[in-house]
């Protein structure tokens, strides 16, 4: 055997040993692998923040004394560009808390109020419909209570809420402290990746050309720039799309003098990010919230939103965010419902880009197989346009010197 078929034959045997070993022992690899993924999630959160957030700063590095050669604009456009996309986001998320968390404490204000009054006139009903049926008042009244023993039952209950309540309360508090070291972590690498991108991305362009091919680096260039291309057109087109469905949401409320009209406004628009389902959870939210104050309007603002969303989705979504993702609508679906069942909201969120990232791949490399096979493409096969053919009057001059030039 030479060396490349005795290569093989150890890859295989090696492969085949780490088959057998992992699978004797997958309880200890899924536990290192948890353990991993968990030390990973505030880098992975940082990598999302910084891809988010680098949209943001490239419109303001384009604005930012774009014909300025000085060295001064050079040194200063990075971190002045990072605080301003920092300083939009957070104006963002000030506006809208301070837009929803009032509206959302008044009505839970009315609940409060309204609750009390509705359970005593409830009582008072029952109670009234039991003067009617005297053997229901007799069972009721024959009715006798251990009370020594709901006493031991209900210290016993008592202890046990008592610990289950520290034990939840120490739970949240470490969920809480978990949750906020892994976004300042997130936050510091995120602004790392920012002001060091350039010279990141050099660093990653010189390995790759260093220790890979060039077919393999123009793969990779190809699906990084697929990839880049999708995610991007989708923030921009989601963001885009939210606010004008949370403006037309506020606009509609104001014209037929629904009450919350800029709560479930920005609601209706924060939601709208999550594909598909997202304004509807916004409007259910709304809906409820309107239920406070009267049943009727909170039945018209579901109307309402159940037309806006059809005028959403059939208009203004293919519009704003058209083709740039070139996912089809089931497969939409399908990225949102799988996503969200694997990930929750994010998964939500980041499954449509990825399925349209994929979806582009597949459908690229199934051009290149059928343009191999000389099969034409449904694109392919529509008639072209007859190219015209060459002016034959004007005749073709040559461009070599004449004898007697070329020997002197």
């Amino acid at each position: 055997m030479n060396k490349n078929e005795i290569k093989k034959y150890i890859f295989i045997a090696g492969l085949a040993v780490a088959v057998c070993v992992i699978s004797q022992n997958f309880s200890v690899l899924a536990s290192f692998v948890l353990l991993v993924l968990g030390a990973l999630k505030p880098l992975v959160m940082g990598f999302m923040i910084a891809y988010i957030f680098n949209i943001i700063m490239n419109f303001f590095e384009k604005h930012y004394f774009p014909k300025s050669n000085s060295k001064a604009a050079a040194i200063t456009r990075r971190p002045v560009c990072l605080l301003c996309s920092f300083a939009i986001a957070i104006a963002i998320i000030i506006l809208v808390m301070y837009i929803i968390v009032p509206e959302i404490a008044s009505a839970f204000g009315v609940l409060y109020a309204e609750i009390p009054p509705a359970f005593t006139t409830a009582k008072d009903f029952v109670i009234g419909k039991l003067n009617e049926y005297p053997e229901i008042q007799e069972q009721i009244s024959s009715l006798e209570f251990d009370w020594a023993n709901i006493a031991e039952k209900g210290s016993k209950l008592l202890t046990s809420g008592l610990a289950g309540i520290l034990s939840s309360a120490v739970g949240i508090i470490g969920g809480l402290t978990s949750a906020v070291t892994n976004l300042v972590l997130g936050l510091i690498f995120a602004v790392y990746l920012l002001l060091r991108k350039d010279k990141l991305f050099r660093d990653g362009n010189r390995i790759r050309h260093a220790y890979f091919s060039e077919e393999f680096n123009a793969k990779c260039s190809r699906v990084f720039h697929t990839a880049n291309e999708t995610f991007q057109s989708f923030f921009v087109g989601q963001f885009v799309e939210a606010i004008i469905l949370g403006s037309l949401c506020f606009i509609g409320m104001k014209i037929l003098k629904l009450p919350y009209a800029a709560m479930s406004g920005t609601l209706v628009g924060v939601t709208a990010f999550i594909p598909i389902v997202g304004a509807f959870i916004g409007a259910g939210i709304s809906a409820f919230i309107i239920l406070t104050e009267s049943p009727m309007q909170a039945l018209i603002f579901i109307i309402f939103l159940v037309i806006l969303q059809q005028f959403e989705g059939n208009i203004i979504y293919p519009k704003v965010v058209g083709g740039t993702v070139g996912l089809p609508s089931i497969w939409t679906l399908a990225a949102v419902t799988l996503g969200g069942g694997l990930f929750g909201i994010f998964g939500m969120i980041l499954g449509v880009p990825l399925a349209g990232t994929l979806y582009k791949l597949s459908f690229h490399v199934l051009e290149k197989k059928e343009s191999e096979l000389g099969i034409k493409s449904p694109d392919d096969s529509k008639p072209q346009k007859p190219q015209k053919p060459a002016n034959p009057k004007k005749p073709v001059q040559s461009k070599q010197k004449p004898a007697k030039a070329q020997k002197k």
